[in-house]
Order: C-alpha cells, then sequence, then structure tokens
C-alpha cells in the first residue's frame, strides 16, 4: 500500500489540520441531528403499533449505527485522507465502486440531504415568520396540466445553502466554529426539553396507557379515507420493523461525514475513530431518551380526527411533529415556538456540518480524474472552494425543484448498500494488506462487523419487497453512475 499512501498524502497536502477531538465530535453529532427526530416517530409508530416497539426501532438503530461507525474507525485510521469512504472503497476494491459512491453522494446523498434539511429550516423558521412559510407563493404556475410553485421556505433554504457555503470556503476554521456553537446549543437546547418533558410526565396519563399497550404490534394506514390497523406477527412483524426504519436510519446518518475531512484532522488516526465512537453514542442514547420523553407525556395511539393533541397521540400529531405536541403538552403553546426554534438550530447546524464535509469527497474523486479537475483546488484559506460552489448549485437546484424529498426516499436503499460494501472492504483489507498501520482496530473483529454487514443487508432487501417505490429508484440512480464512469474513464484527460 505505499504507493497508495504517498499519492493520498499527496491529494491531502495543503489543507489545514485544525480539528480536535472535540471538533470532530461536534461534526458526527451536528451532522447526525437534524429534523428527523422531532418528526419520524410518528411514521414508525403507525407502522409498528405500541411504544415498546417504538423505543426498539430507535434502539436497534442506534446498535446497528454504532457499530457501523466502530467498524469505520479501522478504516479511518489506516486512510486519514480527504474523502474518507470514498477512499477506503477504492483502496479495498477500487475506481469503480468508490466512483459509484460518490456519483450517489454527490447527485443525491449529500445534497439531496442538504436540501432537505436547509428546506426544513425555512419551513420552520415560517412558524415564526409567517410570511416565509410555505404557504406563501413566490412562483406559482399552472397552465395546460403544467404546475410548478416556489415556496418562500425554499427560498429560504437556497439562501441558507448559500450563505453557509460562503461561510466554508473562508476556511476550516470558521466551518468548525459554526459547527461548535450550533451543535453544542442543539444539543443542550434538546437535553432541556427532555428535562422538561420527564419534570411534567408526573402529571400525565400517557404512560400508564402506553403500558398498557406497550408491545402490541400493529400497521395502522388510512385506505380510502378509512383507518386501517393490521395485526402484526411473525414474518409480517419482521417485514414492518424494517420498514419503519427507513426515518430512524436516515435521521441516525452522515456520522460518516467526518471521514471526508480526515485531511484537517489533527492526529486523524486516533481522533477520527474516536470521535465516531463517541458522536454516536451520544446521539443514540438522545435519540432513545427524546423517544421514552415522548411516550411519558403523548399516547402512542391516536386518531387522524384528534380533536386535540392527546386524542392526535404520537401516530397522527399535526404534521407528524411529534416533539411539537409533547411540548405543548408540557409548555402549552409557547412549547410549539421553543421547538420551533430548536428545530431551526438544529437544522442550520445540521447544515453546515454537511456542507463543510460533502465538498471533500469531490475534492479526491478529481483528484482520481473522476470529477472536474478544477475541484482539486484549494483557496487561499486551503478550502476546495470550488467543489463546495458545485455542491451548492446543485443543492440550491434540488431545492428549487421540489425533488429532494423523493430523492431521499429513494436513497436509503443506497446508503446501506454503500455502508455494507465498505465494511466488506475492511476484511478484504485485513487480507491484501494485513501488515498496514492500524493505530484503531474494529471493535469485535470480524464479529461485529459481520453483524453490520448482515443487519443492513436484511434491513435493504427487506425495504426492496416491502417498498419497492422507495428502493428500486435509489438502485437505478447508483447504477446509471456505471455508464458515467466509463465515459469519464475515457475521458480522465478533459479538465474543467
Amino acid at each position: 500500500m505505499k504507493e497508495s499512501e504517498e499519492k493520498q498524502v499527496n491529494e491531502t497536502h495543503g489543507f489545514k489540520r485544525q480539528l480536535n477531538l472535540f471538533d470532530s465530535t461536534m461534526i458526527v453529532a451536528g451532522s447526525m441531528i437534524g429534523s428527523g427526530i422531532f418528526i419520524v416517530s410518528a411514521e414508525i409508530s403507525r407502522t409498528v403499533g405500541g411504544g415498546g416497539w417504538l423505543l426498539a426501532i430507535w434502539l436497534i438503530t442506534g446498535i446497528i449505527t454504532v457499530m457501523g461507525a466502530l467498524s469505520y474507525g479501522e478504516l479511518a485510521g489506516m486512510m486519514p485522507y480527504a474523502g474518507g469512504q470514498y477512499v477506503y472503497l477504492r483502496e479495498s476494491l477500487g475506481t469503480f465502486f468508490a466512483f459509484l459512491y460518490g456519483w450517489t453522494l454527490f447527485l443525491v446523498i449529500q445534497t439531496g440531504t442538504i436540501a432537505a434539511v436547509a428546506v426544513a429550516f425555512g419551513k420552520f423558521l415560517g412558524v415564526l415568520i409567517p410570511a416565509l412559510s410555505e404557504n406563501t407563493k413566490i412562483i406559482d404556475l399552472h397552465s395546460a396540466g403544467f404546475n410548478f410553485s416556489i415556496a418562500a421556505t425554499q427560498i429560504v433554504g437556497v439562501l441558507l445553502i448559500i450563505f453557509l457555503t460562503y461561510i466554508n470556503t473562508l476556511g476550516i476554521k470558521t466551518g468548525k466554529i459554526v459547527q461548535n456553537i450550533f451543535t453544542v446549543t442543539k444539543i443542550g437546547s434538546l437535553v432541556t426539553i427532555i428535562v422538561v418533558v420527564f419534570i411534567f410526565s408526573s402529571k400525565s396519563s400517557a404512560l400508564s396507557l402506553n403500558m398498557s399497550t406497550f408491545f402490541n404490534a400493529s400497521w395502522t394506514k388510512i385506505v380510502n379515507g378509512r383507518l386501517v390497523t393490521e395485526t402484526l406477527s411473525g414474518l409480517l412483524l419482521f417485514g414492518a420493523l424494517g420498514a419503519a426504519m427507513v426515518g430512524s436510519l436516515f435521521s441516525s446518518d452522515a456520522w460518516n461525514n467526518i471521514t471526508f475531512i480526515a485531511g484537517e484532522v489533527v492526529n486523524p488516526r486516533k481522533t477520527i475513530p474516536y470521535s465516531l465512537a463517541i458522536g454516536t453514542l451520544l446521539v443514540t442514547a438522545l435519540y432513545f431518551i427524546t423517544n421514552v420523553a415522548y411516550i411519558m407525556v403523548l399516547p402512542v395511539k391516536g386518531s387522524p380526527d384528534g380533536s386535540d393533541i392527546l386524542l392526535r397521540g404520537i401516530q397522527f400529531a399535526n404534521t407528524d411533529l411529534v416533539a411539537t405536541a409533547a411540548a405543548e403538552v408540557s409548555l402549552g403553546q409557547a412549547g410549539a415556538v421553543v421547538i420551533a426554534l430548536l428545530i431551526i438550530i438544529s437544522t442550520f447546524g445540521c447544515t453546515n456540518g454537511l456542507i463543510l464535509a460533502g465538498a471533500r469527497v469531490y475534492y479526491a474523486m478529481a483528484h482520481d480524474r473522476l470529477f472536474f479537475r478544477k475541484m482539486t483546488a484549494l483557496n487561499h484559506h486551503k478550502v476546495p472552494a470550488f467543489s463546495l460552489i458545485v455542491q451548492a448549485f446543485w443543492a440550491c437546484l434540488l431545492c428549487l425543484s421540489g425533488t429532494y424529498g423523493n430523492l431521499l426516499d429513494y436513497v436509503i436503499f443506497a446508503v446501506l448498500l454503500f455502508y455494507s460494501i465498505t465494511i466488506i472492504g475492511l476484511f478484504i483489507l485485513r487480507i491484501k494488506n494485513p501488515n498496514a498501520p492500524r493505530p484503531y482496530k474494529a471493535f469485535g473483529y470480524p464479529v461485529i462487523p459481520a453483524l453490520y454487514i448482515l443487519a443492513a443487508l436484511l434491513i435493504a432487501i427487506d425495504l426492496l419487497m416491502l417498498k419497492p417505490t422507495y428502493t428500486w429508484p435509489g438502485l437505478i440512480i447508483v447504477l446509471l453512475g456505471i455508464p458515467v464512469y466509463y465515459i469519464w474513464k475515457k475521458k480522465n484527460t478533459v479538465q474543467i
């Protein structure tokens, strides 16, 4: 691996190593915590039923996430270079798989997530400033069957992406300061909300109600305007658990973003593995406790026609905002404002982390002549400014197109697939390069990494069968990268 290591050292030449363990952990946690934890428990509870199964989903998701992060630690210690996961795939399986990952990351995973989180920022800013709500249409065209509109929330999302991209062109130090401030603030705010809800829970009868149906498994949906509940057991329950994890997995994703910016981490061979472990464990614990708080003040089961918060329950919280419902029960109407502020802070910090990290992957691809050569350039602040700008341009287009939500649904299968393939690469590298420096070895190897691969592939197969509208488009997006790869390889001397 000597030649390859020399090449990778050259690739990261010029970056400033300014991220310590705290900074790196804040990037892991800050990139994970967006708006999902405040919303997706509604859909999960509709899919699996009782509060016990809701907590089980978040616990299983957390365990899978931590297992993945612990497995990545070894790869991060071996190859602490800009591009992270892209580099791991290139070294273990070659440029073909690495390119397919980078292609999907740029086309949908990273940019789609940036767009979705930025628009979520706009949506909740609209709660505080109604003129900026999604009901305010900036463009609204309807003609001969053609419908196209752009809401104020989308414009806010675009402006946020532009602003944070500019901030990150000013250097890694500026980007990390923004990340640290907003991640610490949102973690502190979330903990405060949890404490308030727990204090109020002594006055609520929701917990005793939820305990009576704690492990009652059912799939609740509206069919032709009617509420239909299907009891789950055996294989149906197993399938529902996998399908329900779409939301929790997305809410727990992006932990790998710290690997993308390894070229700017101080002592990366140790710092990145530790930050992956600490960050994912921290967020997993926060997510689980948050959901415990939900079931302590809100009944899980509810009605879409419920006249108040408690009758609607977790399942049918208004616009799925479970966190807002829990805060309103505890704090009254002020709770809605508090949660809106918390989500604004959370999505701002999350968007910053995603923008900061993603550009380094395209930088690494460009060094392999698999992306625009200009994306290898660092500005005078020693950051890949052109890569940041191209990323922002595509993310803004996704914001304005309104397709980001569907695209994110589509790629959950691809995300799981690439995580699995990357950890398979861990096994390959143990055989190919047994003597390579490994300052950190994967915890529980080979059992933990193998369990992660098995769990991720089982969920992916489950989604292929139960949610084909989510999975097949995602697979198609990945496969579309195959001809692009060969075209780019053929014309890899073209500089743009």
